[in-house]
């Protein structure tokens, strides 16, 4: 997990160490295996016992074995626990936010946040995000979305913007607000189906 911080809260020494305190904090009564944190972080088995080590030892995270299998979860209650959540969730939490309100909501094909917040997590700097852009696509009530994006918004304490796309808008190279987000930093919370895109 050797790279630099993340533009986003730089406190942290890699986006990764902070993609993994996110998950773990933002599910503090769910458990994971080391694998399974590893391959949702997007890093090697290796580097990451190495992370879960150095952040259990210093009381951040709690872990253990359950036969073969090796545990971890955030250390909550603890001592940084509740100031941790905080500060994770109003810079890295956005995406799991959105996958919990939104992502899950019948009608959508696919779900991305777009804008300052996606430049900031996929490494570009710049200015700190406003507000958070989300792309719903697919066939749903306008309402709902505006409903899920006001919860997402209340947890995170700035602006969510949800812009709703039919399946079929998505697909027109000529709209302009389709390729200025696909020539833009995404981050996709659902992925579409293969044969959407």
């Amino acid at each position: 997990m050797r790279s630099k911080g993340p533009p986003l809260l730089p406190i942290f020494r890699s986006r990764h160490q902070a993609d993994l305190l996110t998950l773990l904090f933002l599910q503090p009564d769910r458990e994971f295996t080391l694998t399974e944190l590893a391959e949702r972080v997007g890093v090697p088995l290796t580097t990451l016992q190495r992370e879960a080590g150095r952040l259990e030892e210093a009381g951040i995270l709690a872990g253990r074995r359950v036969g073969r299998a090796r545990l971890i979860r955030a250390a909550v209650p603890g001592r940084y626990a509740r100031s941790l959540t905080e500060l994770l969730t109003l810079a890295f939490g956005p995406h799991v936010l959105v996958q919990e309100e939104i992502a899950g909501m019948p009608g959508v094909d696919g779900v991305a946040i777009f804008g300052s917040w996606a430049s900031r997590y996929r490494g570009e700097s710049g200015p700190l995000p406003s507000d958070i852009d989300v792309l719903v696509i697919g066939n749903l009530s306008r309402s709902e979305v505006y409903e899920a994006a006001e919860r997402v918004e209340a947890r995170l304490g700035i602006p969510v913007n949800p812009i709703l796309m039919a399946f079929e808008r998505w697909n027109e190279a000529a709209d302009p607000l389709v390729e200025q987000i696909r020539a833009s930093p995404v981050v996709w919370v659902k992925d579409l189906p293969e044969e959407a895109e």
